[in-house]
């Protein structure tokens, strides 16, 4: 429950459709990132 955030230094990656997860407890979830130069 609440508000959380997460900062990801993606200088380093070339564009592209890139895959991530994220979990905790009992909670997953795996999102799509579209990242553009």
């Amino acid at each position: 429950r609440g508000y959380h955030s997460v900062t990801v230094d993606a200088s380093h990656l070339p564009s592209g459709i890139y895959l991530y997860r994220l979990g905790a407890g009992d909670f997953s979830d795996m999102k799509k990132l579209i990242l553009l130069r």
